[in-house]
């Protein structure tokens, strides 16, 4: 099956600029997948995405949307592709209803009407189904500055489904959001992902938000840095290790040595270890332990291996 998001050395250097801000990047994106691009300001991933989403001009390579060149077909891209930006784009002084209607219409789904009761019989129903999705079903006649910030949000999801986009673009969608609007708005994104299949590409700077990804893109000085699931990136970035120790440590040591197992020496003892192999060592040392810890490290560990760097 094709991808419904290709990238192929995709290049972008500013005008003036001495080194490109995307530096021939390629990926590729699985239709109804959770894809993660992650990077640290300044990494590229703000320009990448302006280009994906026909904002921004590339400076050399190609993308395709839904099969649909970003350069020669940007108006094809944009009816296959939903937005929500990291700021909110809504109308305060409009309805909930009236900010999706004049989406809809600008759009070409509908033609103009002045009211809601005037609408097509097919709008209604799907604004209706949306609605009733997210849990807004009864806000959807109240201006949209009395909303809370996660109830805009979820406005935002509605109005971007509502021309049925492939691919749903999510620039730090939770930014600003208290941690219980930022769990219901995920479960409400999982639950459209569920009916409809649509693909997920996510920003964001909550590292937990990339873990639950399918994949994980990562990129630094415009170049990607590790890409794979968040269990591939964390064992290319990261160590899995366990620290032993024990009241007799020269015994503990001794007995690690005739294991055959490499340890580093400090206090307590560190051995690198993954999945079953911890488990295999712990159960054949005999020597009472009076410390057993494993770390098994985060997708936050291994971005913040990327970090640090120089």
């Amino acid at each position: 099956m094709q991808p419904i998001v290709e990238v192929e050395n995709l290049t972008k250097r500013y005008r003036g600029a001495k080194v490109n801000a995307v530096d021939g990047i390629s990926f590729s994106v699985a239709a109804g997948e959770f894809f993660t691009l992650l990077g640290p300001n300044g990494a590229g991933k703000t320009t990448t995405i302006s280009i994906l989403t026909t904002t921004l001009n590339a400076t050399s390579g190609t993308a395709r949307i839904a099969g649909h060149d970003i350069r020669h077909a940007a108006s094809d891209v944009r009816q296959n592709i939903g937005i929500i930006f990291q700021q909110p784009s809504l109308d305060l002084n409009l309805t909930a209803e009236e900010n999706i209607r004049f989406h809809a219409v600008l759009y070409g789904l509908y033609p103009f009407r002045p009211t809601y009761s005037t609408m097509p019989r097919a709008y209604k129903q799907q604004v209706s189904e949306l609605a009733a999705l997210l849990g807004l079903e009864d806000e959807m006649n109240k201006p949209v500055k009395k909303f809370s910030g996660g109830m805009r949000r979820k406005l935002e999801i509605i109005r971007s489904l509502l021309h049925k986009p492939g691919v749903l673009f999510l620039d730090e969608p939770t930014s600003g959001l208290d941690p219980l609007s930022r769990r219901t708005l995920w479960e409400y994104l999982s639950q459209v992902r569920r009916e409809h299949g649509t693909t997920i590409f996510l920003t964001t700077h909550y590292l937990d938000e990339a873990e639950e990804a399918d994949r994980v893109c990562i990129i630094n000085h415009g170049r990607i840095v590790a890409h794979g699931s968040p269990d591939q990136v964390k064992a290319q970035l990261t160590e899995t290790y366990i620290l032993l120790d024990a009241e007799n440590r020269n015994q503990l040591r001794d007995e690690l040595r005739r294991l055959k197992v490499k340890f580093t020496e400090a206090s307590p003892f560190k051995i690198n270890a993954r999945g079953g192999d911890i488990q295999r060592i712990i159960k054949a040392i005999e020597t009472p332990l009076s410390l057993v810890k494993t770390h098994d490290p985060s997708l936050e560990d291994a971005y913040l291996e990327i970090i640090k760097e120089p």
